[in-house]
């Protein structure tokens, strides 16, 4: 079955390891005959800081407008980034401080209920991380640096499952290696994971 994907680039180049990760995706994705479109953080412009935080929500440029069509319409949802400072690059959670918003992404009820109305149901999700550091030495160290994304703001929206995939070390990796985890997310294009 033909699935609609979209794919976020969230490294600032494509000239990077993790633009080749997202283009292995995309490539194995349109092989296998699903519908995708794509979106890398370099070529988008928008003002990522929140200006007044959510007291006054800014408007949505062109580009946060095009994200949130993208992941509207998507049946799977897959993101690419690097690991910095144990964290996803600062530009990437811009677009979340921007455009994840109540009535696109959820919405609390309103009702005198705890909880929330998870708008994006029915969408899964697949994160590719590249790190440096080894993520067993990261995660004892600074703790579970992949959560923040893939629960508390795509599983907090409804998106289930979230996959997640570390490549590491991905600076010392060798062409060998690479070449592996290309071969490897490709397929995972192919097979929509």
């Amino acid at each position: 079955m033909h699935k609609k994907i979209f794919i976020l680039l969230g490294h600032p180049t494509t000239a990077s390891l993790s633009g080749s990760v997202a283009s292995a995706y995309e490539e194995g994705a349109l092989e296998a005959g699903h519908e995708v479109r794509r979106m890398n953080v370099g070529d988008m412009r928008f003002d990522p800081v929140l200006r007044s935080g959510y007291q006054k929500i800014q408007e949505l440029e062109p580009d946060l407008k095009t994200f949130q069509a993208n992941v509207s319409w998507c049946d799977h949802f897959v993101i690419v980034y690097p690991n910095w400072w144990s964290a996803m690059p600062a530009v990437l959670k811009g677009i979340f401080d921007r455009a994840w918003l109540p009535g696109f992404a959820y919405n609390f009820y309103k009702d005198g209920r705890l909880g929330w109305h998870k708008r994006l149901r029915g969408k899964s999700a697949r994160i590719l991380v590249l790190s440096n550091a080894h993520p067993l030495l990261t995660w004892l160290f600074f703790g579970e640096f992949t959560n923040e994304l893939a629960r508390a703001t795509l599983g907090f929206a409804g998106i289930a499952p979230v996959r997640v995939k570390v490549f590491s070390p991905s600076e010392k990796a060798s062409p060998e290696r690479i070449g592996w985890w290309l071969r490897t997310v490709k397929n995972w294009g192919k097979r929509v994971l």
